[in-house]
């Protein structure tokens, strides 16, 4: 039986890790509040966006030339894939279930022949996948010194994709986020980036648009924002999932750690009790000898 002081040194210890956990909960709370907010105001621009393009797709002749962003390169050999994960952990199987998902695209492809590049955004994605995929990586960009992430840095990998793109180096680019449904649900997601797919038809829609200059024309314009769109979409999905990992791994944690406070708690009273009986019989026995 561990002693009585071994027994109080770790019931401290334990105890000083759940304020820890319960401070982390706290923080990761009231990131995810505004996560969340940030997900929310995002979407309406995505749809709209999405909307545009569809109009764009629709409007354009069978037999006016489609730009290689939206048609793509008439090859499927190469293909990039963008691993976005977090800069931190303590955030339960967040950062694990995204480099899964990519490590399960990265074997499919290479058994069918694929040439695979990685582009890592993250340290998390990036420390996981240079142990078996070290060569495969061919860039890795990290935000970690930035509070909240943006727009800016949504178009920072948009212009690396973008320019393997019109460089031939890559005819397709796959993104591997986590998607943020609910605190307790974050769904690991393959988007394809590049080229783009058209968005499914709208039924509802029933206006015909007229576009000028030419849909093709539009489409060479917004087709790199729309790709920046998707990505500042997958780092704000990413950042509210992180965030709720977070929160429910921490909230565990910290529920755990209670529960072997009382655990400990127990073992020392039963230890501190034996101990006080102990000393009682050897006092009565020294008083009886006398």
């Amino acid at each position: 039986m561990p002693s009585l002081k071994s027994l109080k040194i770790r019931i401290a210890s334990v105890k000083s890790t759940r304020k820890i956990t319960q401070a982390m909960k706290m923080v990761a709370a009231a990131k995810l509040r505004r996560a969340e907010v940030a997900v929310a105001a995002a979407r309406p621009y995505s749809e709209q966006f999405a909307a545009v393009i569809r109009r764009l797709n629709a409007a354009m002749d069978a037999g006016s030339e489609v730009p290689a962003m939206f048609g793509g390169t008439g090859s499927d050999q190469r293909h990039l894939l963008v691993v976005m994960t977090g800069e931190r952990g303590l955030c339960g199987g967040f950062n694990s279930n995204i480099v899964k998902l990519a490590r399960h695209a990265i074997a499919d492809l290479q058994a069918e022949g694929k040439e695979v590049k990685i582009l890592t955004v993250g340290k998390k994605g990036y420390d996981q996948l240079r142990r078996d995929h070290g060569q495969l990586i061919i860039d890795h960009m990290e935000f970690r010194d930035i509070r909240q992430v943006g727009f800016t840095e949504a178009q920072q990998v948009s212009a690396k994709v973008t320019e393997l793109f019109e460089a031939g180096e890559i005819d397709i680019a796959r993104l591997f986020y986590a998607q943020y449904q609910t605190v307790m649900t974050q769904v690991p997601t393959d988007l394809q980036l590049l080229p783009v797919e058209a968005p499914e038809e709208d039924t509802s829609e029933g206006a015909v648009y007229e576009f000028e200059p030419s849909a093709p024309e539009i489409l060479d314009v917004v087709l790199p924002r729309y790709v920046s769109g998707l990505i500042f979409n997958a780092l704000l999905e990413n950042a509210a999932s992180e965030q709720g990992a977070r929160m429910t791994s921490m909230d565990s944690a910290t529920r755990n750690a209670g529960d072997m406070i009382d655990r400990l708690t127990l073992e020392y009273n039963r230890a501190r009790q034996a101990a006080v009986t102990n000393e009682l019989i050897e006092i009565i026995s020294g008083a009886e000898a006398l």
